[in-house]
C-alpha cells in the first residue's frame, strides 16, 4: 500500500512535493504483500469490493506498460462451494455480484460434476464460479515493482521504525523526527500498533495465517487440471495451483487466532483441517504431501474486516490505507490511486470510497463482507 501510494503521488503531474515512505523492515521477510497468496477476485457481498478489484485486475494486465514488470497473470478464476447452510448467503451474494456486472455463475452439483469432474460434489448444494477477472498473480513482483517505480520518480525510502506518531510529524525508533504536511498510516498488520502512538483507536492487528505447498502422486485420468480455479470448499479451505505445485490453506479453528501469534506454521493445521478437507473435496488429493510452507499476516481489521481509507475525521493531516484483512494486495492499486487522489486534488476521483472511512468506526456502523476467505 504504501509503496503503490507512493508511486500514484509521484505520477501524478499536479503533484509537487515530496514522498518518504518509513520502512522498518526493508527486507520485507515479515512483510504481507510478500507472504502473500496473491489472488485477485471479483466476487464480493460488498460492492465497494468489487469495484476495488475491478480495477485491480485492469491494473495488473497493465503492469508491463506501467511498471515493466511481468506478474504471470493467470485468471481461472474462483469457484466457491456452498452446503445446505450456506446456500443462501451464496445466492445473495451472486445477485449483488451480478448487479454489478460480475461474470460469475451458480451451478447445481450435476453441473459442478460436469464442468470440474475432478471435484467431489459430496455435500455441495450450489456452486458460484467467477469465470473472468479473477485469478493470481506474483505479488511481492507488484511490490518490488512498485517501490522501484517510486523510488526511480524520486521518493525517498528510510530504513528505520516510527514510535510517535503525531499530527504533522513522525518520531523514528533513531531519534530522527520527520514533518509532513500529510502522513499515511499504511503500516499493515502494525497498524494498530502505531495508531496508538498517537492515542488512536484503530482495530487492526496480526492475524497469522499458514499457506502449504504440497504435490500429489498424479495419475491418467485423475485429478484437477493445469490451470484448476481457486477452489473453496465450505468449510473454509482453499487451493489453488502453483507453478508445478498447488497451494492452500484455511482459517484457523476458533480460538487459536491470537493477535500475538508468532510467525512460524501451524503445521497442525494441515494434518487437522487443510488435508482432510482436500482429500474428501478432491479425491486426487488424498495422496498430498506437504512439500514447503510459509505464514503471513492478515491486517486483520477486527471491526467488519473490510479496509480503512481516508482521513481521521479530526485529525486532517492523518490519512488511512489500512485493515483490509487479506484483499490488501488485490486491492493496493486501486487504494493507492485512491489515496494519491485524495492527497493531490483534495477529494477522491476515480473511485468513491469514503464509505471505508474511519467515521463508521467511530459511530459503530460495521459494513459487513460476507464473502472472506
Amino acid at each position: 500500500m504504501g509503496s503503490s501510494i507512493a508511486w500514484h503521488l509521484k505520477s501524478d503531474p499536479d503533484f509537487t512535493g515530496n514522498v518518504v515512505v518509513i520502512e522498518r523492515d526493508p527486507t520485507y521477510a515479515r512483510a504481507s504483500s510478500a507472504l502473500s497468496a496473491s489472488s485477485i477476485r471479483q466476487q464480493f457481498s460488498t460492492p465497494l469490493n468489487i469495484h476495488l478489484s475491478r480495477y485491480g485486475i485492469g491494473f495488473l494486465r497493465q503492469a508491463s506498460r506501467l511498471l515493466d514488470v511481468d506478474l504471470g497473470l493467470r485468471e481461472p478464476g474462483y469457484l466457491f462451494l456452498a452446503s445446505d447452510a450456506g446456500e443462501a448467503v451464496l445466492r445473495a451474494n451472486h445477485a449483488v455480484q451480478k448487479g454489478e456486472g460480475c461474470a460469475v455463475e451458480l451451478l447445481d452439483p450435476a453441473a459442478l460434476r460436469s464442468r470440474f469432474p475432478w471435484i467431489s460434489d459430496e455435500g455441495v448444494r450450489l456452486a458460484s464460479h467467477g469465470v473472468a477477472n479473477e485469478g493470481w498473480f506474483d505479488g511481492p513482483a507488484l511490490m518490488q515493482a512498485f517501490r522501484r517505480k517510486a523510488r526511480a520518480l524520486g521518493t525517498q525510502y528510510v530504513a528505520d521504525e516510527v514510535v510517535k506518531l503525531a499530527p504533522n510529524a513522525v518520531t523514528l525508533r533513531s531519534g530522527t523526527m520527520i514533518e509532513a504536511g500529510t502522513i499515511v498510516l499504511a503500516a499493515g498488520p502494525w497498524s494498530g500498533e502505531v495508531a496508538a502512538t498517537a492515542g488512536i483507536a484503530l482495530p487492526v492487528e496480526p492475524r497469522r495465517r499458514s499457506v502449504f505447498v504440497f504435490d500429489y502422486q498424479k495419475e491418467q485420468g485423475r485429478g484437477p487440471p493445469g490451470l484448476m480455479p481457486l477452489t473453496i470448499d465450505p468449510s473454509g479451505t482453499w487451493c489453488r495451483p502453483e507453478g508445478r505445485f498447488y497451494i492452500g490453506g484455511t482459517t484457523p479453528a476458533e480460538g487459536n487466532d491470537p493477535p500475538t501469534a508468532p510467525l512460524e506454521v501451524q503445521h497442525q493445521e494441515w494434518d487437522d483441517m487443510v488435508w482432510p478437507a482436500l482429500a474428501n473435496r478432491v479425491p486426487a488429493f488424498e495422496a498430498a504431501k506437504v512439500v514447503n510452507s510459509w505464514a503471513g499476516y492478515y491486517e486483520y481489521n477486527t471491526f467488519d474486516q473490510n479496509g480503512i481509507v481516508g482521513r481521521h475525521p479530526e485529525i486532517d493531516s492523518l490519512i488511512f490505507a489500512t485493515g483490509f484483512s487479506g484483499h490488501g494486495i488485490q486491492q493496493s492499486p486501486a487504494v493507492g490511486r485512491a489515496v494519491a487522489e485524495l492527497i493531490v486534488h483534495g477529494s477522491y476521483r476515480t473511485l468513491d470510497l469514503s464509505p471505508f472511512g474511519y467515521e463508521r468506526i467511530s459511530a459503530g456502523k460495521p459494513i459487513r463482507e460476507l464473502n472472506v476467505v
